[in-house]
């Protein structure tokens, strides 16, 4: 059995490692903000009406929250993030984080920007260990819930669902091709049986020998622990592999705000314990079923990727394990990824690009999750603070 490494989330000086003096600087100011509801508020309805107004403040945003969490504009502009997280060990998946381009030609831009992020990882495939995707960025979200709900469809309707399929195998196939593991990320509850079924679809005919396709499984509903559970039995039964990426969730306000005003039951955990322990129970079922199981940990908590390594040592699981992989957020939780890196393990950052203005969506639910998360955002402050403090203590003995 490997031993267990001595792993601390508090060491800031491998945390921060790859981020410059003024890069640290930076982060402070943006997490000083966030770290104020109030002040994060006025700065996100003041960006919105910006840009609303078609003021310009691009680059302005380009400066400070874009440069923070995102890797560029475009795919090559990326190259430089990728190449600084590969230095120390931590992969980049690039996630092509344009939303909002409800026509069946913006879905074919994204299908073909999709692919060209696939065709890149395949060249660098240390650097860039997996591709990802969100389906309702290559499909009509109000269409998927029409098909949820099980209602006729127009011939038209029905077309442009099976396009969606097809773009969706197009992916996968070109993934499965390039030996590229592919994320489907998880939505709302309301669009999300069709996407499971896709999922599922694509991991039958693509993970017959590995994991290549993975579905995306929101601990923070009450019904995913036992949905994961179920995929496997499926999957066992018909001998192919699950790929599953385990988070908490993404959309809970907005769950439970349309669960009491449409009268049904709340789809989310009664509690953050609760979340907590469906998502570490998810970590032992996976790390138990190893054999048909690739998965990742995607999670800002520290207790459950301390916990996943604990599982590791106990299962007696390498800690390079090519089917365990850990990840969390460019620009968030660097104490979590560079300190896992350093101790061997796989890791790496979602890196969203695209155009300043396209990913706002993405900068703005950033921003309110750090305000809402409750001590997300001075978590992160602490440890920037703590390193500045570091290097400023360090500069002043050199002299």
């Amino acid at each position: 059995m490997e031993a267990s490494p001595r792993i601390s989330f508090e060491d800031t000086s491998v945390a921060f490692s790859y981020k410059s003096d003024a890069a640290l600087r930076k982060a402070n100011f943006i997490f000083s903000m966030v770290n104020h509801p109030w002040i994060s508020a006025i700065a996100i309805g003041s960006v919105k009406f910006a840009l609303k107004a078609h003021l310009p403040v691009e680059g302005i945003i380009r400066k400070t929250a874009f440069d923070h969490f995102c890797g560029g504009v475009s795919i090559d502009d990326c190259d430089e993030e990728i190449a600084q997280l590969s230095k120390y060990g931590v992969g980049t998946i690039l996630d092509y984080s344009v939303e909002g381009e409800k026509s069946e030609k913006g879905f074919d831009l994204v299908t073909e920007e999709l692919l060209h992020t696939i065709d890149k990882a395949k060249l660098n495939p240390a650097g860039i260990p997996f591709s990802v995707f969100k389906v309702t960025g290559i499909g009509d979200s109000d269409l998927l819930e029409k098909v949820q709900k099980e209602e006729v469809l127009t011939i038209e309707e029905q077309r442009a669902y099976e396009r969606v399929r097809e773009r969706v195998n197009k992916i996968c196939a070109r993934a499965h091709a390039s030996n590229v593991p592919v994320l489907i990320d998880a939505e709302e509850t309301w669009i999300q049986d069709p996407i499971d079924a896709l999922a599922y679809e694509m991991m039958a005919k693509y993970n017959q020998d590995k994991a290549i396709v993975f579905n995306t499984y929101q601990l923070y509903r009450t019904a995913t622990l036992q949905n994961l559970k179920n995929a496997f039995a499926e999957a066992s039964r018909k001998n192919y592999h699950i790929g599953a990426k385990l988070v908490r969730g993404a959309y809970m306000e907005k769950e439970r705000a349309r669960a009491e005003a449409m009268g049904y039951a709340d789809p989310i955990q009664p509690s953050k314990e609760a979340s907590d322990k469906a998502f570490n129970e998810a970590l032992e079922f996976c790390v138990e079923n190893i054999a048909r199981i690739g998965f990742m940990c995607g999670s800002h908590n520290e207790y459950s990727n301390q916990y996943l390594t604990t599982l590791m040592q106990k299962y007696g699981i390498k800690h390079n394990d090519e089917r365990v992989w850990f990840a969390q957020l460019y620009g968030m939780s660097d104490n979590i990824s560079f300190n896992l890196a350093k101790a061997g393990y796989k890791v790496a950052k979602y890196v969203p690009y695209g155009p300043v203005r396209s990913v706002m969506p993405y900068l703005f639910r950033r921003a309110q999750e750090n305000t809402s998360v409750a001590g997300q955002s001075s978590r992160e402050l602490i440890l920037i603070r703590k390193e500045l403090e570091r290097r400023k203590r360090e500069k002043a003995n050199r002299k």
